[in-house]
């Protein structure tokens, strides 16, 4: 397991034009959250629950990444082994930024990718940025079932939750970049934690600043040089 946890929110694609869920505006206002992210969304309302991630998707086509996550592509290169990238976030950027995909543990899902509905088929389909439907039509070219967006829904199981829990258990150095801790808890990692730095814009009644050892309200880019001159001591010196 690597010795740095870099883990991030909403806040790192912010920067490069991605709404967010707390966001006013764009998606998130035209939808009914509870109506096409939930569990039973693609049961209840089908129709609206696709058409809702392919907007989604075709969202992500033109943003680029920013200089945090080139940075942070910069750091997993020099030290493959020893870094994990973990990311609440389901866009592409880091991969834009040159990562490759098993680089990144994406924990809510991969909004380039659709899966099969069939728990025991749950083949897997990179589209890109196209609507659901224009692939295959919208089945799996394995079973025949209808294809689902590749992300975990409100209530859903969330299977990369395991790779967080199996490397945050030897974490040294653990980074937080652009979250509010309202979704996953980072308090008692930060404290088991040898060194934590917690960089956001803002603070948040969720996490408690005295768990982390650095603290940076800023942007991501503004921050990131910073934390990996921070990153690159540690390793060199462990």
């Amino acid at each position: 397991m690597a010795k740095v946890v870099i883990l991030s929110g909403a806040g790192i694609s912010a920067e490069s034009g991605i709404s967010t869920f707390r966001d006013s505006g764009g998606l998130w206002e035209e939808y009914d959250i509870s109506v096409v992210c939930n569990y039973d969304s693609l049961v209840k309302h089908e129709d609206l629950t696709i058409e809702f991630y392919d907007k989604r998707r075709a969202e992500i086509e033109d943003k680029e990444p920013n200089y945090a996550h080139k940075i942070i592509k910069e750091l997993k290169d020099r030290y493959k082994h020893d870094i994990a990238v973990i990311t609440q976030n389901v866009d592409n950027l880091f991969e834009k930024a040159g990562m490759r995909v098993e680089d990144v543990i994406h924990l809510h899902g991969f909004m380039p990718t659709v899966r099969c509905r069939d728990e025991e088929c749950a083949k897997v389909y990179d589209i890109g940025y196209k609507a659901l439907s224009s692939f295959n039509d919208g089945k799996c070219p394995e079973c025949g079932t209808k294809l689902r967006p590749n992300i975990v829904f409100f209530g859903e199981a969330a299977p990369m939750y395991e790779r967080l829990n199996a490397e945050i258990q030897d974490c040294q150095f653990f980074v937080v970049i652009g979250t509010s801790g309202n979704v996953i808890e980072v308090n008692s990692t930060a404290a088991f934690c040898d060194y934590a730095i917690l960089n956001n814009l803002e603070a948040s009644s969720a996490i408690a600043e005295r768990d982390f050892d650095k603290v940076i309200y800023d942007k991501a880019s503004n921050a990131i040089d910073i934390i990996a001159d921070d990153i690159e001591s540690f390793l060199q010196e462990s």
